[in-house]
């Protein structure tokens, strides 16, 4: 019986393993939620630790917290927030924003965060992704990649959008993977904001050349959306910020929609 009870346990494990899915994103700048179109034109979107207490009632599966300012202002993350945040949810965390060194990464992780999400940092120093995988395990490094198609490319971008680096998306999401990155997320900055549905083609490219899960950021604007980047491009995970905050979609009716597209959701 141990045997048979052993791998029921191990089944129901691949399943949940298989399962699909849903994050919300939490913006932040000055405290506050917020969410543009193209990384600008920021508008309110209300209370961070509000909106998760929310969305953790609501069955959303993880929980992206970005500030957004702390790269630019040259500064680490609002830990008072992180942790008020953390201690109001329990679902798993995921904080980015700021973090330049393992120091930051591991007072974010004190902190509450389970999982630290690296980009600009990353791009000008690649190795910290390797020393935080190190000493905390692949698990905990998502590394957050925006980028914009431009002349038949996909170039990457750092410090929220503003700035240009020479890097192509796909070669750095491969070199990321190599450093010990345990996750990837991928927001397209031609559909942030837009609601015109998630980067396809980019995404089926990335999740074909990459081991490592992917979410699709970028774009989500009605339920079919979703149900579209989970079947054309088989992404481990859809994240989305603006539908969610301002109850354009609810993720109980969403997860309801993609159980009868036959799309395993927890």
């Amino acid at each position: 019986m141990k045997g048979k009870f052993k791998q029921i346990q191990s089944l129901k494990y691949s399943v949940t393993m298989l399962a699909k899915r849903i994050i919300p994103c939490l913006d932040i700048k000055d405290g506050r939620t917020v969410k543009g179109v193209h990384f600008m034109n920021l508008r309110d979107a209300g209370h961070p630790v509000e909106l998760a207490s929310y969305y953790a009632q609501s069955g959303a599966d993880e929980l992206l917290f970005l500030d957004i300012a702390a790269t630019n202002e040259n500064r680490s993350t609002l830990l008072s927030l992180v942790r008020e945040v953390a201690a109001a949810i329990n679902i798993p965390f995921t904080v980015g924003g700021g973090v330049r060194s393992i120091k930051d990464a591991a007072s974010l992780l004190d902190n509450g965060a389970d999982k630290i999400s690296l980009n600009s940092s990353a791009i000008v120093n690649p190795v910290l992704i390797d020393e935080i995988s190190k000493m905390y395990g692949n698990q905990c490094v998502v590394i957050a990649v925006d980028a914009a198609f431009i002349l038949n490319e996909w170039k990457v971008f750092r410090n929220g959008g503003t700035i240009e680096t020479d890097k192509e998306l796909f070669d750095w999401v491969k070199e990321a993977e190599n450093r010990g990155a345990g996750e990837v997320l991928f927001t397209s900055m031609n559909h942030d904001g837009t609601k015109d549905g998630f980067a396809l083609e980019a995404l089926k490219t990335m999740v074909g050349r990459t081991k490592i899960p992917v979410i699709a950021s970028g774009g989500a604007g009605k339920i079919e959306h979703f149900r579209d980047v989970f079947m054309q491009c088989d992404v481990s995970a859809a994240l989305a910020a603006s539908v969610f905050h301002y109850g354009e979609i609810a993720i109980n009716e969403l997860k309801n929609y993609l159980k009868q597209n036959q799309i395993c959701v927890r």
